[in-house]
């Protein structure tokens, strides 16, 4: 047996456990918040040694944010986990249940997922949010990071599982992979044995290699290129300051936006204070002909491959469009199924757009930051969910069950 197929089958005898733990799940979290806030000085010390590696090889700086942990960030991190243990239990809740002409009682319950894998990229706060939702489902918890975080995430991962043994709970209930090689995660892709499912967070080129290499079945969460539509009845001032959070609040992030699409009918106007708000930022727009021709030639020429891209960084493309058809079809083609947005003060074209975008999470007059489980009133999440099946947007503790039949009989045979 490989060291990672040791962490599966002790991962499957947690999840047996835990499957029956009820309220002892939510002592393990508040034993895991405090365990967080006692010892935050070994995650700080640990990360700064992660925080210096990330520089010398060179991560932009805005991946060295969504790294960082300084102690407001860890507190979050704590807040998030009491938060999750303060959600209602959803293991052992009725779906729906009815009996039958024969006199047979079928119920459908809620039940754990079982054994969950997360390979994931920069984020060492991915690590408790993780390990916090997975152990509130009842479900135990294979975690892989990448090396950028190997520091910050070993001390957090320690913390964790002797925060919920103190408790009685199995330490294996949580478990990171500190093997950072390719090698390891290839190895957890084919955990079929012991992993029920397999969920990467992080670009592209992961969330990819783990859809097409994968033996255990993926819930695959997306990569955010997240658009807002400006429509022609839209009040500028709010376009304006929407655009500017969703770009630059923390443009690491899947829930900010990457292209700006604005109604050739007000463009003149809405363009100029668009630019004059993302300047204060420095944000680089990468405009198509009609961008150009109102902003001026400082604005870079807007290549194909741009509407594709996830910058999660301060640039933003920008597309002029005659119609707001022509903007939904931009979406349509573009889009990753995030987040999608539009600004207009008219009912039937918001509605209008609310049917025809096809995203996890559709906005009107609203940032699309706000795509997240915390702020949606779900705890932390998971992960943001771009496919159809199973789960769809941001995946909190419900998207992280499944359902048994209980069928209760006094004797009946079938005939």
């Amino acid at each position: 047996m490989t060291v990672i197929e040791q962490m599966g089958a002790k991962a499957k005898e947690a999840a047996r456990v835990l499957s029956v733990a009820g309220s002892k799940k939510d002592l393990a979290l508040n034993s895991i918040a405090d365990a967080l806030i006692e010892h935050k000085d070994e995650i700080i010390k640990a990360n700064n040694i992660d925080i210096k590696y990330g520089k010398e090889i060179g991560l932009t700086p805005s991946l060295i944010d969504r790294l960082t942990l300084g102690e407001d960030r860890i507190k979050g991190m704590a807040d998030g986990v009491r938060k999750v243990s303060s959600l209602p239990d959803p293991i052992g809740n009725v779906i729906s249940g009815n009996t039958l002409p024969n006199g047979l009682t079928v119920t459908r319950v809620k039940v754990p997922l079982g054994v969950i894998g997360i390979i994931f990229e920069a984020r060492p706060n991915v690590t408790a949010d993780a390990a916090s939702l997975c152990l509130k489902a009842g479900n135990a918890v294979i975690l892989r990071g990448g090396k950028e975080a190997i520091n910050s995430n070993k001390a957090i991962a320690k913390i964790m599982r002797d925060a919920v043994e103190k408790v009685g709970l199995p330490k294996d209930s949580i478990q990171l992979i500190e093997d950072t090689t390719r090698q390891s995660s290839t190895e957890l892709m084919q955990l079929s044995d012991y992993l029920d499912v397999l969920i990467p967070r992080g670009g592209a080129g992961l969330i990819k290699a783990v859809v097409e290499n994968s033996k255990v079945p993926v819930i695959e969460t997306g990569v955010g290129n997240c658009h807002v539509y400006v429509d022609k009845y839209a009040d500028i001032d709010m376009a304006s300051e929407i655009i500017f959070n969703a770009k630059t609040s923390r443009p690491s992030v899947c829930n900010a936006i990457e292209t700006i699409l604005v109604h050739k009918d007000i463009a003149k106007d809405a363009l100029p204070k668009i630019k004059e708000k993302l300047d204060t930022k420095n944000v680089q727009i990468r405009g198509c002909k009609t961008t150009k021709e109102i902003l001026g030639d400082d604005i870079v020429d807007a290549e194909e491959s741009d509407y594709y891209t996830e910058f999660l960084d301060y640039i933003l493309a920008c597309k002029v469009v005659d119609s707001i058809d022509e903007g939904i079809a931009h979406i349509a083609k573009y889009s990753s199924g995030h987040s999608e947005c539009i600004i207009t003060n008219d009912y039937a074209r918001a509605n209008k757009f609310k049917k025809e975008v096809d995203a996890a999470a559709v906005y009107v007059n609203a940032s699309t930051r706000f795509t997240d489980g915390g702020e949606f009133g779900l705890g932390a999440e998971i992960g943001i969910s771009t496919q159809k099946l199973h789960a769809r947007g941001p995946m909190g503790i419900n998207e992280l069950t499944s359902s048994k039949f209980i069928v209760e009989g006094n004797g009946q045979i079938r005939v």
